[in-house]
């Protein structure tokens, strides 16, 4: 069953649930660029956050049609190897560096997710390229170092082994990497935020379960007033 909605109507329901903003995911966003460029400006006149989840293939077109109108972006980094995107992505790893750096460079709050598939990409190796990478872009990305589990295409593979996780959150805290959180798999530590100056726990997650102990209206740690990366008001 197929839906019609439009832009306007789309603010004014997440106006209506009380939502601080508007999240443009599960299809990649920037092939209804249009769509969403159109509902972002209306978003902004409203109040309202607009965050893109993406796996970073968008154009420079497209880069440039919609930067000004998007608060955050959560960028997919499938691996730092040209053969992995050419023979599992089928497509190019180079857009997508790229994009991280200007998306970071123009000053939208930017993170990066890398799902670890066994046997495919969680070598120490490339974890390391990774991180490495994106502290070269800023120590301040957030990496998302995700769970996979089998499904679709993939049912031949195990899921992602919590110890993988863990590791790859070492590598990360050992390039130097500020935010590092472990998904798709239940890790109350490893999932929360801490300031990198003090080590407060700023921001408990459990779960759905999420407990707030920082200044959000100046996005600074409750304790010794450090300057945390993101989006706070």
């Amino acid at each position: 069953m197929s839906v019609t909605i439009s832009p306007k109507e789309i603010v004014r329901r997440a106006k209506e649930t009380g939502a601080k903003g508007i999240a443009y995911t599960y299809n990649e966003p920037a092939i209804f660029v249009e769509f969403t460029h159109d509902t972002a400006i209306l978003a902004k006149k409203e109040g309202l956050k607009n965050i893109y989840v993406s796996n970073g293939f968008e154009s420079d077109e497209t880069f440039k049609y919609i930067r000004d109108y998007i608060d955050a972006i959560n960028i997919d980094l499938k691996s730092f190897s040209k053969d992995y995107y050419i023979k599992v992505c089928k497509a190019k790893i180079e857009p997508v560096l790229n994009n991280i750096k200007k998306f970071f460079q123009i000053g939208v709050e930017t993170e990066v997710t890398t799902l670890i598939v066994p046997g495919l990409n969680d070598s120490k190796k490339e974890l390391k390229s990774i991180a490495e990478f994106l502290v070269s872009v800023s120590s301040d990305i957030p990496w998302h170092v995700s769970a996979f589990y089998p499904t679709y295409k993939m049912t031949d593979i195990f899921p992602t082994p919590h110890s993988t996780l863990v590791n790859a959150y070492n590598i990360g805290k050992k390039a130097g990497l500020k935010y590092i959180y472990i998904g798709n798999i239940r890790d109350t530590v490893r999932s929360s935020t801490f300031c990198p100056k003090c080590g407060q726990c700023l921001i408990k997650r459990d779960g759905y379960d999420v407990k707030i102990d920082m200044d959000l209206g100046k996005g600074k740690c409750s304790k010794c007033a450090e300057k945390i990366y993101g989006v706070w008001k």
